[in-house]
């Protein structure tokens, strides 16, 4: 497939973008050679491959919600800007 400068144009303008004239020869360029590695994948020979969703087997581990005690209040809330009932106090977020 052969881009034109006339679809170049036309797609810079649904995105949007001002071009130069010396750029639209560099997207031309750029856009044709993104289309001939789509064409290339494409094309590629898959028969006979097994399906793969990904290379490696990695699952996602979950662990189980446990209530663990800080035991260092004091050193943590020294961070904080204001405290209240010794928990961190935020401005209101929501109306």
């Amino acid at each position: 497939m052969q881009v034109s400068k006339e679809e170049i144009l036309h797609i810079a303008n649904l995105a949007h973008l001002n071009l130069e004239d010396s750029e639209i020869e560099k997207y031309l360029t750029n856009l044709q050679d993104i289309l001939n590695f789509a064409n290339i994948v494409n094309n590629a020979p898959v028969e006979g491959l097994d399906i793969t969703i990904g290379a490696n087997e990695a699952k996602n581990v979950f662990r189980k919600d446990e209530i663990k005690v800080f035991e260092d209040n004091e050193a943590l809330l020294q961070n904080a800007v204001t405290q209240e009932q010794n928990m961190f106090k935020i401005p209101k977020v929501i109306n």
